[in-house]
């Protein structure tokens, strides 16, 4: 058995999981899933049926057990925990692995999601309410964090980038977010990583092969 049992779908963040896979050199099982079929085994694993979710198999010294992992930004670190200790920050690099771990996680894809649902908040005074405030401010923040730096950390990549870089990666492709230089330059190095490469071409071909 596959230590990662992984459900996915091509087109889906099941995108930024599989090259978290690949980044930790795991083995895993991939099992596509039908939108409008959902199999028995995911939808006891993730009650909300969602993509992507992980299964662990976990052999430890107690016996074997399972650990579901969902919400890609947690299964990306949780790979890293368990299969890739050196993606994983350094005390010196936590602040900023969290920080923007999180906020990709939060503030950015709240903005682009409402942005793209078309939700606005005009009054200042219900903006704070919101975890991004504005797209424009929450964006102009994720460019002002990337700017001047290679990488999450600095000039070390970690298992944060498969995330924040996806939301970056996804967004230029998908002209959620503005192309702007430090956006273009940080998607430009991790797309030349082998390990994005590797994913990119297993979900390009699984997507090619479902318009035969």
């Amino acid at each position: 058995m596959a230590d990662y049992t992984f459900y996915t779908h091509p087109m889906s963040r099941g995108q930024i999981v599989r090259w978290a896979l690949h980044e930790a050199g795991a083995d895993y099982r991939q099992v596509l899933v039908d939108w409008a079929a959902k199999p028995e085994a995911l939808c006891k694993a993730n009650p909300m049926g969602k993509l992507p979710t992980i299964v662990h198999h976990h052999a430890g010294e107690s016996g074997g057990h399972d650990h579901v992992v969902t919400e890609a930004a947690a299964i990306c670190h949780y790979l890293a925990e368990m299969s890739a200790p050196e993606l994983l920050p350094r005390d010196e690099e936590k602040a900023d692995y969290f920080r923007y771990l999180f906020f990709a996680a939060g503030p950015v894809e709240q903005a682009v999601t409402s942005k793209a649902m078309g939700w606005q908040v005009d009054e200042p005074q219900k903006q704070g309410m919101l975890g991004f405030g504005t797209y424009d401010r929450a964006i102009d923040a994720f460019e002002e964090m990337l700017d001047g730096r290679d990488y999450v950390c600095g000039t070390r990549f970690t298992m944060a980038d498969v995330y924040v870089g996806s939301q970056v990666d996804w967004g230029l492709a998908f002209k959620s977010i503005p192309s702007r230089p430090a956006f273009e330059a940080y998607a430009e190095r991790l797309r030349t990583r082998d390990a994005y490469k590797a994913a990119k071409a297993i979900d390009m071909k699984l997507i090619e092969d479902s318009r035969k």
